[in-house]
């Protein structure tokens, strides 16, 4: 199925302004999703506000948001407070400032999205700045639905992404974590022979290849339960034990990795037949 844009808008830099259809980068439906079901009879459980105090259950009219500035004390804010700070939505991508693409630390990155010209008019504008933006990432905000948002815009491919940021008031600096401030100083022929593993394993990177094995698992047992077959459980890994001389284990690292390199590989078990006779269950169930 192709992408359906989420909204459309602009995006404006100084006095040129692009119109533009915004997509998703992610496609949230590739996931797994599971609901919760009554063991007993396999109904799906639904969920309800309950006031512990009144000892009953709240109605959608009879909820207020509220804010705990201490434990177990709240201030309670009314529509008209949200009003006051709410932002006006303007569907403007508006970019104020630029920096080397790689200044940005990716720890800011939020969401992703493709932005994608809107129109045969707004193309030949997109692609110029698509390419005066070569190496460089804008900075900026938009406002949707009441809230503002900070967002960076940088070249990709044919296109453009949009990233939403978190704030730099959001995130945790490392001095803020105990265990950080009190590292020991490193030793040179320690560091050498950890280069030496790392540079194993070096290699061009295609995430690609990467593949969610946590997920596929779950389907094949899904498509084995649907299909009325049974999955056998893969042998246990042995978890790690902790580092008494590192570099004995940084040796071993490497004589483990060369071992690894000799041999052969696995060829995988097909599991087409046991997600085909799945497929024909849903059908039949449908």
């Amino acid at each position: 199925m192709a992408p359906r844009s989420t909204w459309k808008g602009f995006l404006k830099v100084s006095l040129v302004s692009i119109p533009i259809k915004v997509y998703p980068a992610a496609e949230s439906s590739a996931t797994l999703s599971f609901n919760q079901l009554h063991g007993e009879c396999g109904t799906r459980i639904q969920q309800k506000r309950w006031c512990p105090h009144c000892n009953r259950e709240v109605a959608n009219t009879e909820l207020v948001k509220g804010y705990e500035f201490e434990k177990g004390r709240y201030v309670v804010l009314q529509d008209e407070d949200f009003a006051k700070v709410r932002t006006e939505s303007t569907r403007v991508i508006n970019l104020v400032q630029f920096s080397g693409e790689k200044t940005l630390d990716p720890m800011y990155y939020d969401r992703a999205y493709y932005l994608a010209p809107d129109g045969q008019m707004a193309a030949g504008a997109y692609a110029v700045m698509r390419e005066g933006m070569r190496g460089k990432v804008g900075i900026g905000k938009v406002a949707l639905l009441g809230r503002e948002y900070l967002v960076a815009v940088r070249p990709h491919e044919e296109g453009l992404m949009m990233f939403t940021l978190h704030h730099a008031g959001e995130m945790r600096t490392p001095s803020q974590i105990e265990e950080l401030r009190s590292l020991p100083e490193v030793k040179g022929d320690e560091v050498a022979l950890a280069k030496q593993v790392i540079g194993t394993f070096e290699g061009d990177l295609d995430l690609a290849t990467f593949k969610d094995e946590y997920a596929d698992g779950l389907r094949q047992i899904i498509d084995a339960r649907i299909a009325g077959e049974e999955v056998s459980a893969p042998p246990a890994v042995e978890a790690p034990t902790n580092v008494v001389n590192l570099m004995d284990a940084l040796r071993k690292s490497l004589d483990a990795v060369s071992a690894q390199r000799k041999k052969p590989a696995k060829a995988q078990l097909p599991t087409k037949k046991v997600a085909a006779k799945a497929e024909g269950k849903r059908r039949k169930a449908g």
